[in-house]
């Protein structure tokens, strides 16, 4: 049994999520409040005390893990000939993005989607062409608008897409049929499509995850696939991500902005930290994802009997919670920050993500039980308080 109860002091320990004042609580950025694997802290211990911190690059061993870790936690198949090592997967997007579009290109995304994605594109120049998500105010489920997915891929100035499989903030966990189908309308349409499978691991229930790359390798010749063990171990300062290329063209091109962009030189913990995650964490994943199952389920259960006003999106993906507050307000700006004076409780408002996310907020559910519960008390008060002064 791995602990997933105690409370680790994060204050003043250089932690962007924990910069914040002493009395609040951040339940924002994607960043768990658990210690890592402690096969993960031992590998990075063993090479610390070896002392001497040069150059590295990744070698097979790395790459293998890679693929030994996709063939057993999701019986996918990746080619490890077609994985590149990558400090990030955000600085994969930017780079990717630099590669296979144009400045003033259109960039297909699906909002409301991770908001790094908008400034990937609009800080290359590039344009920002959003399909929205199709959301059902009565299931509270979001779906895809194929005819105009479609639309969108076929104009003469779309040259890519990104995807976010998992979709983040929403919790989609994308079926292989929907899969094939964008793949096959971005192939139609001579659209690259890079997806952002960082989340991918973070699955507790059914439909499973289908890695892109598990597709048929016809239909993968114009794909980028990146993923990363940051999210699954919470590792994300270790600076490692691995981007999948089944192309070998489009993958030297890749390798070629990697390189450019100086984004392909590990850092001193990425190798064995990476190596040690995806051989030896099956058991602590598998720990956490029953946690956050039951974490998702008290939030569920906590806003139905006390803040009913709030309504959870239906997922089985991410530990990243999407609370649909429309009938509060269509200005979640103004309720987050209420909140947050009035409680301490910092959230994230929805319409950073774009689409229909000005109604949503956005709660970051993986901590220790009693810190969870602290936060679901001073959401049910912020709520309460803001209805008040809304009469």
């Amino acid at each position: 049994m791995y602990d997933f109860t105690s409370i680790i002091p994060r204050r003043n320990t250089d932690s962007v999520k924990w910069d914040v004042k002493t009395n609040e609580l951040p339940m924002w950025v994607a960043d768990m409040d658990f210690k890592a694997a402690p096969e993960i802290i031992a590998a990075m211990k063993q090479k610390v005390e070896f002392g001497i911190f040069g150059y590295e690059e990744p070698h097979p061993n790395y790459f293998q893990a890679v693929a030994d870790w996709y063939q057993q936690e999701h019986h996918a198949s990746a080619n490890p000939d077609w994985m590149l090592f990558c400090t990030g997967v955000v600085p994969a997007i930017s780079s990717a993005v630099r590669r296979v579009s144009n400045v003033g290109d259109n960039v297909v995304v699906q909002a409301p989607v991770y908001n790094i994605f908008y400034h990937s594109i609009v800080n290359n120049g590039r344009h920002v062409l959003s399909s929205d998500l199709t959301y059902d105010p009565q299931s509270h489920q979001y779906s895809i608008d194929f005819a105009d997915l479609e639309a969108k891929l076929a104009d003469p100035l779309s040259t890519m897409m990104i995807l976010c499989n998992p979709h983040n903030p929403v919790g989609k966990v994308w079926s292989k049929d929907e899969l094939t189908k964008i793949v096959e309308l971005c192939n139609q349409h001579s659209v690259t499509l890079l997806s952002d499978e960082i989340h991918g691991d973070l699955v507790f229930d059914q439909p499973d995850y289908t890695p892109l790359f598990s597709l048929p390798e016809e239909l993968i010749q114009n794909a980028i696939i990146c993923v990363s063990p940051s999210k699954t171990f919470n590792v994300a300062a270790l600076h490692a991500a691995t981007v999948i290329v089944p192309n070998e063209a489009l993958r030297n091109n890749v390798n070629r902005g990697i390189n450019n962009d100086e984004l392909g030189e590990p850092n001193l913990l990425a190798i064995p930290g990476t190596i040690a995650a995806y051989t030896k964490g099956h058991q602590w994943l598998a720990e956490l994802k029953q946690q956050i199952k039951k974490s998702h389920q008290t939030l569920v259960d906590y806003c139905a009997q006390s803040i009913p006003e709030i309504s959870v999106v239906p997922s089985h993906a991410t530990y990243l919670s999407w609370l649909d507050c429309s009938q509060i307000t269509d200005n979640t700006d103004d309720l987050e920050a209420f909140i947050r004076k009035e409680t301490g409780l910092f959230v994230s408002n929805g319409s950073e993500y774009g689409g229909n996310g000005h109604q949503f907020l956005r709660i970051n559910i993986a901590c220790p039980e009693t810190m969870l519960a602290d936060g679901l008390h001073r959401l049910e008060k912020g709520i309460h308080l803001y209805l008040q002064q809304e009469k």
